[in-house]
């Protein structure tokens, strides 16, 4: 019989870590949370003291009388639950649930954290068992219960003043305005008209002639304001002669990227997988959690994944460069890995996220992961193979080539030694060898060709991506690792915000949401009021700050806010859209609804008529075989496709995007792949290149 009891968070955990466990243990799941403040009222008694009312999670009775009667046979209890503060606060939880009060005074219920889940690093944190770290639990508690003032007495009020069903909170409400603050900067944006001016020069004894660009005038760098300026300075070249004033060669080196956070990881999975923020958490945790290898069982593939940190451990700096000695030579070892330099506290001390075994090559194990867990995975392995790397090294040269008195330059790049690029590229980077094909000296002789002078207009700032949310989030230090996809998640949810090829727009809702907001509790949305709560709630971690402290020093003046805004905030209607469906049994416009499963069609004319019906987005294109609209959809798994409206009567599906336009040489229907359109009959094979392939979706 076992003696020893392990508990965990979740049950792929369980098969994981049994596995490194002898017959004397047992290990048993709680399923994430077991207790919680309850959801039909506020649970904390802001009366008396501010304590919380915790109770038992609805449906976690028969979890919680197995885990008792495990207890009951254990003579040691282990509470392995995640290794940052909600993993601790679960442990302490469950401390209470399972009545483990005693065993704590004899010594027989211990805490214990891993970074991976791997045979060396479970059986090491049981040698380094302790008790539950009081100043973590304090911090979780202080962070749940100013969410659920925040979300339970403003949500309410949204409820009466707009609609039924929408939220508040803490982090959500900050990012909502953030979003909401650089639709107003796109919006009063005005544009500035520049220009550029590149000539074209032939190289006396080269075959190809080289473009310098405009730089400015002889000891002075200018722009280019309109176009007068530009014929300006193209007629007062007329006939002029073009020398090489300067040639400079030199080198550049391109440091290694550091390794995964889990806010540069959402950015990258992002840019270079498509991934939400959302689904690269989710299959992080699997590839955390454990996954079937052959020849190996469940194992664990990556480190502990929500951390700030980019510390790695001595064990897998010295598995790092043992791995790049032998698979690329010692050349491409770095000489010290970097770490990121960070002002603010970094929670928990974690490393950064890496793989627990750089020897599990991307490649060797492709045919044991799922598509998208394979590319996630290959994602960490590369880029902290990367980070141990040394940097690439360029060879540069910057050219000026005088005219009368304008001078302009040529610079290029030429990769000497690829270093950490032979591994890895960040997505966003652009490919930067352009090495000068003709050899230039001050002797070169040069004869203008031609001027190519090109009007531009400055840009307003970009909408915000997930992954630039993410970025200005952690940034601004707003939010903490685990909080960055539940909060785009729920405003996404709530119709806040609706994503457009990865940009994230504001809705009309989400406007008046935000309006009210900051009109009703501006220090609530207030950016570094928010940075500044985070910091209490280190300070509450780091035992100088009483948790109580914080959270009665800020229900006060929410209170006071809230009755404030119950009397002076106006009522808002938010109209329904109007979609272009008419009812079928009454003939109104229907009108666009959001469920529980996404949008769907209901009648405006609702209780007297009941009518709904799917909703389908239409992408603007006719469809090949009936000459009706083509739409999106999704297969039962999720899968997006591209169907007819009148589907069963009209068969017509693509799992490729339809370009509306008809293939020149059979006539079918072209597809937007990748950044070519391409013929639906494979055997066809007709395929050109296409700016299409830009806004497929």
């Amino acid at each position: 019989m076992a003696k020893y009891l392990v508990i965990v968070e979740s049950p792929a955990k369980v098969k994981t870590i049994k596995k490194f466990l002898g017959s004397n243990y047992q290990v048993a799941a709680s399923n994430g949370h077991v207790r919680d403040l309850p959801k039909s009222s506020l649970g904390i008694d802001v009366e008396h003291d501010y304590e919380p009312k915790y109770i038992t999670i609805r449906g976690k009775g028969d979890i919680l009388a197995n885990l008792r009667k495990e207890v009951r046979k254990a003579e040691k209890i282990y509470l392995a639950t995640d290794p940052d503060r909600e993993g601790e606060a679960i442990s302490w939880h469950l401390l209470y649930a399972l009545k483990l009060e005693e065993k704590l005074k004899e010594k027989k219920v211990y805490r214990i954290t891993f970074n991976e889940i791997t045979k060396n690093a479970v059986k090491e944190s049981l040698k380094n068992a302790r008790e539950i770290n009081m100043n973590l639990v304090d911090a979780q508690q202080a962070r749940r219960m100013l969410d659920r003032m925040v979300g339970y007495r403003i949500s309410p009020l949204l409820w009466k003043k707009v609609k039924r069903g929408l939220s508040a909170g803490r982090v959500q409400s900050v990012a909502l305005r953030i979003i909401c603050d650089r639709e107003e900067e796109i919006d009063a944006f005005i544009p500035e008209e520049y220009w550029t001016l590149d000539v074209n020069l032939d190289v006396k004894g080269e075959k190809k002639p080289i473009c310098a660009k405009y730089y400015g005038s002889v000891g002075e760098k200018k722009g280019i304001a309109c176009k007068e300026e530009a014929d300006r300075i193209m007629a007062s070249l007329k006939g002029a002669e073009y020398t090489v004033r300067e040639v400079k060669k030199g080198e550049r080196h391109k440091k290694p990227p550091l390794p995964f956070t889990t806010s540069t990881l959402q950015q990258e999975a992002s840019r270079a997988l498509n991934f939400s923020t959302q689904k690269t958490m989710r299959l992080a945790q699997q590839l955390y959690e454990g996954v079937d290898i052959e020849g190996e069982g469940t194992v664990g593939l990556i480190t502990y994944l929500r951390t700030d940190s980019t510390r790695v451990s001595r064990e897998a700096e010295d598995m790092a460069a043992e791995f790049i000695a032998a698979q690329y030579g010692k050349k491409y070892l770095a000489e010290a890995a970097g770490e990121k330099k960070n002002s603010q506290k970094i929670q928990d001390a974690h490393e950064a996220i890496r793989p627990t075994d750089l020897n599990r090559i991307p490649t060797a194990i492709k045919e044991q992961l799922p598509r998208d867990l394979f590319r996630l995975y290959q994602l960490v392995w590369k880029r902290f193979v990367a980070s141990r790397m040394s940097p690439a090294e360029y060879e540069t040269t910057s050219v000026r080539i005088q005219a009368a008195d304008q001078i302009f330059a040529v610079s290029a790049s030429a990769l000497k030694f690829e270093g950490f690029l032979s591994v890895y590229s960040p997505a966003d980077e652009e490919k930067e060898e352009n090495a000068l094909t003709v050899g230039l000296s001050k002797d070169s002789v040069l004869t203008f060709a031609s001027f190519d002078p090109k009007q531009h207009f400055t840009q307003p700032p970009a909408h915000y991506t997930e992954a630039s949310l993410v970025r200005a989030l952690e940034e601004l230090g707003i939010g903490r690792p685990s909080t960055y996809a539940p909060t785009i998640t729920t405003i996404l949810a709530r119709r806040y915000v609706v994503k457009e090829e990865k940009n994230l727009y504001v809705t009309e809702l989400g406007e008046v949401v935000n309006h009210m907001m900051k009109e009703a509790f501006p220090s609530i949305v207030d950016v570094h009021f928010t940075a500044s709560m985070e910091a209490l709630l280190d300070g509450v971690e780091e035992g100088g700050v009483k948790w109580k402290t914080v959270v009665s020093n800020f229900y006060p003046d929410l209170d006071q806010a809230v009755q404030s805004a119950e009397k002076e905030l106006a009522e808002v209607s938010i109209a329904d859209e109007v979609s272009d469906e008419e009812c079928d049994l009454c003939g109104r416009m229907m009108v666009i609804k959001y469920g529980p499963h996404g949008r769907f069609l209901a009648c405006p004319g609702f209780p007297e008529c009941r009518n709904t019906k799917p909703y389908f987005e239409k992408i603007g294109v006719a469809c090949p075989k009936c000459g009706k609209d083509v739409v999106l959809k999704k297969t039962k798994k999720g899968r997006k496709y591209y169907g007819c409206i009148d589907n069963p009567e009209c068969d017509f599906m693509s799992w490729q995007k339809p370009s509306g336009e008809n293939c020149p040489r059979c006539g079918g229907p072209l597809l937007i792949k990748g950044n070519k359109l391409v013929c639906s009959d494979a055997q066809c094979g007709y395929h050109i290149l296409s700016e299409l392939s830009n806004k497929s979706g």
